[in-house]
């Protein structure tokens, strides 16, 4: 569910509390070359210079890489008083990251765990209890198969992803829980930096992308085999009682597709096993893109617009959360507290002053309204067009 960053550069954005000035003789030449350099700092092994740069951000980061020692792990940060920041890391400190050893072992207990666990919740679903009847397991599969599914391909969307652009990460981790939903989703774990914004964008974006190739799909077909409720219907056993169509503008048009003329106002939908799962992946989705620390939309939105307002834009984002969970679905507080929990500060890439390309920036406004088309619930001037009930009033 989550894109967890665990790379040791994220200490690059701490002050030092106790920092050694560096005189001009002690500065290395290429950083004077780079940089007209004001504050020259090291603490710990780790020297930063601040100043301003004598050329673009993407020249200035590739003579760092190709010129320094291999020993030196190049950072090139926003600087909110002279402008850029330069920190050199000794390669030790990344490397003792890169050299935890991989478990294939721990990722395919997890998976097999996560199936059970699935299973028996989306049998639990349908009103069977597995520990009383196994032999109905079968019950269970549709959600189970679905869920892991649109779980599966969002996270190996990063996956590929974070390879292509050469950076070293672990398989996803996938959380079996005996209870509810049977998963708290699954996350990859990223073991080296990004080298740029452009690079963080890319990981970022691939997976919401990817899992809704499949989440869509999944709920199209799993509508087909939903039923539709009269108003007043009497309450239904397990969690796919009664859904309102309207909650969702996404929702309400891919219902419109799967069902048409058989949405009536004030209806409700009573979800088939894939078609909740499909509603699930557009809930991952949602919370995944949410512009908050380390969520997907924390990367995009930092890798977008910069340190300083992705951090601002986070901020908002996360009370905003609260806000929503307090005065409009409380539902959602538990989702805001994990969120808050988990979510943490961006972790920036080695060269975080170079911006992405435009078409990325398109790429990443056409997502984010992806999200406001999941969170957004239909108009209320729309409801005798669509035919469909919204619970928000």
């Amino acid at each position: 569910m989550m894109v967890v960053s665990s790379t040791v550069v994220a200490t690059a954005e701490l002050q030092p509390t106790g920092p050694r000035m560096l005189p001009p003789e002690e500065q290395p030449e290429l950083l004077r070359q780079l940089m007209d350099v004001q504050i020259a700092t090291e603490q710990e092994g780790v020297r930063a210079f601040r100043g301003r740069l004598k050329e673009s951000s993407e020249a200035a980061f590739a003579r760092l890489e190709s010129e320094l020692s291999d020993q030196i792990v190049p950072l090139l940060q926003q600087d909110e008083q002279f402008g850029a920041a330069i920190l050199l890391l000794p390669k030790a400190v990344e490397q003792a990251t890169l050299e935890r050893p991989s478990r294939p072992w721990l990722h395919w207990l997890l998976f097999g765990l996560t199936v059970l666990t699935t299973t028996w919740a989306g049998a639990m679903h349908q009103g069977v209890n597995l520990l009383e009847e196994p032999a109905r397991f079968m019950v269970g599969l549709p959600y189970s198969i679905g869920l892991l599914l649109i779980l599966g391909v969002h996270e190996l969307g990063h996956f590929f992803t974070a390879r292509r652009h050469g950076i070293d990460v672990s398989p996803p981790f996938f959380i079996p829980v005996p209870f509810a939903l049977g998963t708290f989703g699954a996350f990859i774990q990223m073991k080296s930096p990004t080298e740029n914004r452009r690079s963080l964008f890319d990981v970022a974006v691939a997976g919401p992308l990817a899992g809704l190739v499949v989440a869509i799909p999944a709920l199209l077909i799993g509508l087909l085999n939903s039923d539709v409720l009269a108003p007043n219907t009497g309450p239904s056993p397990g969690l796919l009682g009664g859904t309102s169509v309207g909650s969702s503008l996404l929702f309400a048009l891919i219902s419109k597709l799967a069902i048409g003329e058989q949405l009536e106002y004030g209806y409700m939908l009573r979800l088939s096993p894939l078609a909740f799962a499909g509603w699930l992946g557009l809930l991952v989705t949602a919370l995944n893109l949410l512009p908050i620390g380390q969520l997907d939309g924390g990367h995009m939105a930092r890798a977008m617009f910069g340190r300083r307002v992705g951090e601002t834009i986070s901020s908002v984002a996360m009370w905003s959360l609260f806000l929503l969970a307090i005065f409009v679905w409380p539902g959602l507080l538990l989702w805001a507290i994990i969120v808050f929990f988990i979510a943490g500060r961006s972790t920036p890439p080695l060269n975080d002053l170079t911006p992405i390309t435009p078409a990325r920036r398109w790429v990443g406004y056409a997502t984010f309204l992806i999200l406001a088309l999941i969170l957004i619930p239909l108009p209320h001037a729309f409801w005798d067009a669509a035919g469909i009930y919204c619970p928000y009033l």
